[in-house]
C-alpha cells in the first residue's frame, strides 16, 4: 500500500523538530527534517520564548520535507509544553514577547491566589497540582503587573495552539492543552467560568476547547507558499506533550489503571490512565493533576523535576570549562558511590537557578547530607533522588485507583538514561519498559493518521507503536539497598 506522511511539528523546552511519520498501514518510521534549538531567552531580567524564531525554523522544517515527500503528505500538527500562552489582540497582533513559564513574576502568586480563592476550590474547579508555573498564575502575575496589556487582549492561545494559528488561522486550544492550564473544569468540560469570575480575569479571551484529532483547517496560503507545500490539512494531535507521548505508550492495557507511565525528560510526569478526573480530598492532600487524554480520558499524574537537574548540572559544569556529554556524565554516576546523598527534587530553589550545582549543594548543607562535590556524584544524586520520588509518587497514585501498578513504561527522551530506567524499576519495585524515545512524536503523527481515518482507536495506535519500536526491559534489583535508602528519603522529604 502507499505510504503517507504526516509532520509532527514537535517543540520542547530545549529543542524542537519537524518529523515526518511514514505510515504504511502497519508501521511507522520517524524521519526528522529540521532541528532547531530552543531555551529561555534573557530579556532586561526576565525569561522569554523566542516564538517568532522557532516559527522562522518551523518554516524551513515544513520546506524541507515538502522537498523530500511532496504529495504524499497529508498533514501537520503542533505539539508543545503546558502552562504557557500567547495573547493576542482584536486585530491579531502579539501581545508583549511571552514569557517562559520558569520566569520569576509567578513567585509567590501561588500563596496570593490562595487568599483570593481557597486551595480546595480551586482544585474542585479543576483537579490541577498546585504549580506556580501554572498558566492562572501566570495571568494573574499579568493581572498584578501588566494590567493594561491584559486589557487589550482578544485571545488566549496555548503556545501549540498559536502556532495552529499562524498554520492556518485556527483560533482554538485543544484539550490536552487546556487542562494544564489550571484553567479548565473537568467537570463541565470548559473553560472554568467560576474561577474566571473570581479572579477577575476576562472570559472573552478564552475560545472554544476542541478534542485532539481535530482538523483545524487548511495551510495558509501565504505559508504553502513559503515552504512548498500543498494546502494540507491542519490537525490539533494531543497538543500537549505529554498527551500526546501517553497515547503511545505501547501497552495493551488500555483503559486500566495497574500500569503507570513516566515521560522523561525535562520534567518527569509519572501517572496512570483513568476515564474521569479524581477530584477528592485525598488527591488534593496528595497534589495530584488531572490532565486530559485521548477519547475523554484523564492523565492522573504528578509533575516531578526530572531530568533538568541533570541538564542544568551540565550547563554548570560547561561554564567551569568542562564540557562533557549525557552518556560521559552517565558513566561518572554509575561509577560514583550508591546512595551517598539525597535531595528533595521537587524543592522550590530548583525550578530555575542560576546554578544546580551549588543549589544541590546548597540543599544537602541545609538538611546534614554529604555534599556531592564531583560530577558523578551530582549526578548520581539526581538520579536516584528522582527514582525515589517515582516510588512515593506511584505508591499515593496507587492509593487513589485501589489499583496495583504492575509495570511502569517510560517514554520519552529521558528514556535514554538506562541508569535511571534501572534505578527505577530498583526504587519502584516493578519492570521498567523504556521506549519508545519518539514517543510525543509518535502520539502526533498516530492522532493525525487516525483523524484522517487511517486508524480507529487508541489500542490499534499503541499496537502501531509496538510493532513499530524496540523496546527494553529492566527488573528490579537490590530490594533491600533500596528500601533502607527510601527510609531515608521519606525522613529528609515531606510530601
Amino acid at each position: 500500500m502507499a505510504e503517507n506522511v504526516y509532520l509532527a511539528i514537535d517543540l520542547g523546552a530545549e529543542s524542537g523538530r519537524v518529523i515526518a511519520g511514514i505510515y504504511n498501514g502497519e508501521t511507522i518510521r520517524l524521519e526528522e527534517m529540521h532541528r532547531f534549538p530552543n531555551g529561555p531567552v534573557n530579556v532586561a531580567g526576565t525569561r522569554r520564548w523566542d516564538l517568532i524564531g522557532l516559527w522562522r525554523e518551523i518554516q524551513e522544517g515544513l520546506r524541507v520535507a515538502g522537498q523530500q515527500y511532496g504529495d504524499q503528505i497529508v498533514s501537520c500538527g503542533v505539539d508543545s509544553w503546558g502552562v504557557d500562552y500567547v495573547l493576542l489582540t482584536e486585530k491579531d497582533e502579539l501581545i508583549g514577547q511571552p514569557y517562559n513559564y520558569r520566569d520569576s513574576r509567578t513567585d509567590g502568586i501561588l500563596e496570593h491566589a490562595t487568599t483570593r480563592v481557597p486551595r480546595h476550590e480551586i482544585f474542585a474547579e479543576t483537579g490541577l497540582q498546585f504549580m506556580q508555573i501554572n498558566s492562572l498564575y501566570q495571568l494573574i502575575a499579568m493581572q498584578l503587573n501588566d494590567p493594561e496589556l491584559l486589557g487589550i487582549a482578544d485571545r488566549f492561545l496555548m503556545v501549540a495552539d498559536f502556532f495552529h494559528w499562524l498554520l492556518c488561522g485556527s483560533k482554538v486550544v485543544e484539550f490536552t492543552n487546556a487542562t494544564t492550564s489550571q484553567l479548565y473544569n473537568p467537570t463541565n468540560r470548559d473553560w472554568s467560568a467560576e474561577l474566571l469570575r473570581r479572579f477577575e480575569i476576562p472570559a472573552k479571551i478564552f475560545p472554544q476547547v476542541v478534542p485532539p484529532g481535530t482538523k483545524l483547517g487548511a495551510l495558509r496560503n501565504d505559508v504553502s507558499k513559503q515552504t512548498g507545500i500543498s494546502r494540507i490539512d491542519v490537525v490539533a494531535p494531543a497538543t500537549h506533550d505529554t498527551g500526546a507521548a501517553v497515547a503511545a505508550v505501547p501497552t495493551d492495557r488500555t483503559g486500566k489503571a495497574n500500569w503507570a507511565y513516566i515521560s522523561s525528560g525535562t520534567w518527569s510526569l509519572i501517572g496512570v490512565e483513568v476515564q474521569d478526573a479524581i477530584l477528592s480530598a485525598e488527591a488534593l492532600s496528595q497534589n495530584v493533576t488531572n490532565e486530559g487524554g485521548i477519547d475523554g480520558t484523564y492523565r492522573l499524574l504528578k509533575n516531578v523535576m526530572g531530568l533538568w537537574l541533570v541538564q542544568e548540572c551540565r550547563r554548570s559544569f560547561e561554564r567551569q570549562g568542562k564540557s562533557i556529554d549525557y552518556t560521559q556524565l552517565t558513566q561518572l554516576a554509575t561509577d560514583a558511590t550508591p546512595f551517598r546523598s539525597i535531595i528533595d527534587v521537587d524543592d522550590a530553589r530548583f525550578l530555575g537557578p542560576d546554578n544546580m550545582v551549588a543549589a544541590i549543594q546548597e540543599w544537602c548543607t541545609e538538611h546534614n547530607e554529604p555534599v556531592p562535590e564531583t560530577e558523578g556524584q551530582l549526578v548520581r544524586c539526581a538520579l536516584e533522588s528522582l527514582a525515589l520520588r517515582y516510588r512515593t509518587v506511584l505508591r499515593g497514585i496507587e492509593k487513589l485507583t485501589g489499583e496495583t501498578v504492575e509495570v511502569i513504561h517510560i517514554v520519552g527522551g529521558g528514556c535514554k538514561n538506562t541508569l535511571l530506567n534501572q534505578f527505577t524499576a530498583d526504587a519502584c519495585g516493578v519492570p521498567v519498559i523504556a521506549g519508545p524515545i519518539e514517543a510525543t512524536a509518535l502520539g502526533n503523527v498516530l492522532i493525525q493518521a487516525r483523524a484522517a481515518g487511517e486508524i480507529g482507536t487508541l489500542s490499534e495506535i499503541r499496537s502501531v507503536v509496538k510493532a513499530s519500536c524496540e523496546l527494553e526491559t529492566f527488573e528490579p534489583q537490590n530490594p533491600a539497598d533500596w528500601e533502607a535508602a527510601l527510609s531515608r528519603y521519606q525522613k529528609l522529604v515531606k510530601g
